[in-house]
């Protein structure tokens, strides 16, 4: 395994730190912003090395390249964009905060996740579906490094799929705008132009989220190391352990304790440093 450590902007300083704590015997620029140092091992303060030195890591099989996987699939909310889609729904209704913590809480894994959507669904009950629009429009951004990203997986013939407890009004028009082959997402109810408080259909949880990467997985003739998955919250955590790869994007205590990678200081594009 090696180990690579990789940033936006990557500080020299802190890279020989973290070389010299583990031991490593050389290091290897793979990109701009990634670099592997060969002969590494782990110390129990390489977590918090990497992060007072702004660096991102992950410990790699020799060898693994971006060429080895086969589909990248990923969260929506606060992974693939910076909102909770729900809560800022929700603020239009005068109701960010009520809903925001039921969010908070199902993220962090301590309440059931169908719950709690069917609690933040139900207070949308009686919003015009144009709020829909205006959250799209005004307030979803991409996070950093998404579109790199997808035109890097293109280029190297990876599938992709969005996967999403959020809603199929927005997983539908990022997956034009960004390129995904797939995008799966509840769909929020709606009966002369106002939402009902209620979801059609079954609802797509963390299992869900996980039965779909199968499927894909498996219709392409993909092993599970072949698969990338990244995410944020406790709902990604069933995907995740079904992909080789897991990627953590600022993420909640939850799932950083199972990812193969944490980026927080990098972009979403930090997945193609890593492999180069």
């Amino acid at each position: 395994m090696n180990l690579v450590v990789l940033a936006e902007d990557v500080d020299s300083i802190a890279l020989k730190n973290v070389a010299k704590l583990t031991g490593a015997s050389e290091i290897q620029q793979i990109t701009p912003r990634s670099f592997r140092l060969v002969g590494a091992r782990d110390h129990a303060e390489l977590a918090a090395t990497c992060s007072a030195g702004g660096l991102d890591h992950a410990w790699l099989p020799e060898g693994w390249r971006l060429a080895d996987f086969g589909l990248f699939v990923t969260d929506m909310d606060s992974t693939l964009i910076n909102i909770e889609c729900i809560d800022e729904i929700a603020d239009m209704q005068g109701l960010k905060a009520e809903v925001a913590a039921i969010t908070e809480a199902a993220m962090q894994g301590e309440i059931d996740f169908r719950e709690s959507l069917t609690r933040r669904v139900a207070l949308l009950g009686g919003l015009p579906e144009r709020a829909l629009e205006d959250v799209y429009t005004q307030r979803l951004q991409l996070n950093p490094g998404a579109e790199r990203l997808m035109q890097g997986l293109r280029r190297a013939g990876i599938r992709s799929v969005l996967v999403s407890g959020g809603f199929t009004y927005f997983t539908e028009r990022l997956k034009a705008r960004l390129g995904f082959d797939h995008a799966f997402a509840n769909e929020l109810e709606v009966i002369d132009g106002h939402l009902t408080g209620r979801v059609i259909g079954a609802i797509v949880d963390g299992e869900a989220k996980a039965a779909h990467l199968v499927r894909i997985r498996d219709s392409l003739g993909l092993a599970p190391h072949q698969v990338i998955a990244a995410g944020d919250g406790a709902n990604d955590i069933p995907m995740m352990n079904a992909a080789g790869f897991g990627i953590a994007f600022h993420p909640k205590p939850v799932l950083r304790a199972v990812a193969d990678c944490s980026l927080d200081h990098s972009g979403l594009d930090g997945v193609l440093d890593l492999f180069g």
